[in-house]
């Protein structure tokens, strides 16, 4: 048994494209998904359950695809594959570096390279101590990884939805990057996401965890140990929930 007791017994983490591509441009940094795998690693240690969503904008923009010209459900299809190539990068890193046991589940049929994305079989995964990645969005076009996680958080009833940003700490009133006079915001409702506009997740998603009553954690996984502090309970990053939400 660990030392040190968990706060959330099983966590949805939802990671960007951008993240797996460190300092490059463009692709897959190998030290970005390996530092990544060693940051989950830290929590699989606290016997912490762990589902993880993937983006692909380190290979892939559908939108940007359709300002091209491109079809949009073509483009979106495409953004679908970018991140089962993320996906694979991730599992590779987790069980050949970390020793982490892990199965890549998708939204679209890849059963060459993956298990098709069956509910039951990921809660079966995450009870045997395998960390389920979620790969291909929901599997439709139009709808975006955000939307993939706070469904898929949903659907295996996860304590938390941990949304890992880069460069960003938490929520803030405004970008700090160009508002000198941003602040940030430790707790923040659902309402006030969307009256305020605030850049957490799109509407979809949000509003998805707020019919379900899915708390969102907003932080930035680059500093190190960050997510380890989260799920012992320590106040890091911005918390999105209902009003009547209580931290346990």
């Amino acid at each position: 048994m660990p030392a040190r007791q968990a706060k959330y017994q099983r966590v949805l983490l939802k990671l960007s494209g951008e993240s797996l591509k460190g300092a490059r441009g463009y692709g897959i940094d190998p030290d970005a998904v390996n530092y990544i795998s060693s940051e989950i690693k830290s929590i699989y240690a606290l016997d912490v359950e762990i589902a993880v969503v993937v983006g692909g904008g380190n290979i892939w923009r559908g939108a940007e695809a359709e300002l091209e010209g491109m079809d949009r459900a073509t483009a979106d299809s495409a953004g679908m594959l970018a991140t089962v190539i993320n996906a694979l990068a991730l599992q590779d890193a987790l069980e050949r570096k970390q020793d982490i046991p892990t199965r890549t589940q998708t939204a679209m049929t890849v059963q060459q390279v993956a298990e098709p994305y069956i509910r039951r079989r990921a809660l079966r995964h995450l009870e045997k101590g395998r960390v389920v990645i979620c790969a291909a969005g929901t599997g439709n076009p139009f709808m975006t990884t955000d939307t993939a996680a706070a469904l898929r958080g949903v659907e295996i009833d996860a304590d938390v939805l941990l949304m890992a940003k880069n460069e960003a700490d938490g929520v803030y009133s405004a970008d700090p990057n160009t508002n000198s006079t941003a602040t940030k915001f430790d707790v923040l409702s659902y309402d006030q996401v969307l009256q305020k506009k605030l850049k957490v997740m799109d509407g979809t998603a949000l509003t998805m965890c707020q019919e379900n009553s899915f708390p969102i954690v907003v932080f930035d996984l680059f500093v190190q140990g960050s997510l380890e502090r989260i799920v012992l309970g320590q106040q890091i990053g911005t918390l999105v929930c209902d009003t009547t939400y209580v931290r346990r």
